[in-house]
């Protein structure tokens, strides 16, 4: 993009700015705010015109919010607060559509599994592997449908998962380099699995037990899997959508939007290791109760990737 051009679709943005640093009324969560978008387009302005008036301007006007808003506060602290608080629900307002279509991906590619899994006695054993399908027959028989999930000691499992599943996200995202044709692939597949593992146990007239039981973790597991593909197809979007800008600059911006998604998503892994690993082992004890532990799970992932961001772009939440 040139120059003029960066000047041109930003120059209301930077008056407004400027008009909410003077006014000595304005609140320190809305000065917070613009700050996170002056420092972006700082950084562009970094990349793209590093020895331009633009940038000199544009880092003086950061510089002079920084001190206002942040001058009491210990950068690492304020940081973390305005990456939760602001870029995050930005980033996920601003791709939304990415993230509803990587949602109907994996609904559909689940449906799949569910469809082909009750046509074909042989799929869920081509999907799952023999040993795992075995396994969980004896299992049932031996009335611990669910009995993987205390097979190994609770730490050793914790951070296997939890380091299994950073590095699975951080793979979706990555692979949308390559126009997200491996992410699309790779949600795909893990679609494919829930559905004809969910309908293993439906087989098995154990369907609720699975629900209760798997979904401790996996509502916060499988709703960070599905934004981590939603990330891989906002790096992807960069490469095959440029807009208005040159295909370089719009792959960086998708890279760095799609990294910001996937450094969000990692409290959702630890936690959903940590239920995996100390509370699903317990499902047969918890019953229904774990309805406690799922519903607040789902309530957070729809609050904070759906209804915060649209909240925060409307302006309710500042």
């Amino acid at each position: 993009m040139r120059e003029a051009l960066f000047l041109q679709q930003n120059q209301q943005k930077w008056e407004e700015l400027e008009q909410q640093l003077h006014n000595p009324e304005a609140s320190a969560d809305v000065l917070a705010e613009l700050y996170v978008k002056v420092t972006d387009d700082l950084a562009y302005a970094r990349t793209f015109y590093p020895d331009s008036k633009s940038f000199r301007y544009l880092n003086g006007l950061a510089v002079k919010i920084h001190s206002k808003v942040y001058r009491n506060k210990k950068e690492k602290v304020s940081r973390m607060i305005t990456f939760w608080q602001f870029e995050l629900p930005d980033v996920l307002y601003r791709h939304r559509k990415k993230m509803l279509f990587s949602l109907i991906v994996f609904l559909l590619a689940t449906g799949i599994g569910v469809l082909s899994a009750a046509n074909d006695d042989q799929f869920v054993r081509l999907i799952l592997g023999d040993d795992y399908v075995d396994m969980t027959i004896q299992n049932i028989k031996d009335g611990k449908p669910l009995g993987v999930y205390g097979q190994a000691r609770e730490t050793d499992m914790f951070f296997q998962i939890a380091f299994n599943n950073i590095r699975v996200s951080f793979f979706q995202y990555i692979t949308g380099i390559g126009a997200a044709i491996y992410t699309l692939i790779n949600e795909m597949q893990n679609a494919i699995m829930l559905g004809a593992f969910q309908y293993f146990f439906f087989k098995y007239h154990l369907l609720t037990t699975s629900i209760l039981a798997i979904w401790i973790h996996g509502t916060l597991e499988i709703s960070a899997i599905i934004i981590a593909c939603g990330a891989g197809f906002v790096f992807g979007a960069g490469l095959l959508f440029p807009g208005t800008y040159q295909r370089r600059q719009s792959v960086l911006m998708g890279a760095k939007d799609g990294v910001k998604i996937i450094i969000g998503l990692i409290p959702m892994f630890l936690i959903a290791a940590f239920f995996e690993s100390y509370i699903t082992r317990h499902y047969q004890f918890l019953g229904y109760w774990s309805i406690l532990f799922i519903a607040p799970s789902l309530a957070f992932v729809v609050w904070y990737f759906v209804i915060y961001p649209m909240k925060f772009n409307d302006g309710s939440t500042k």
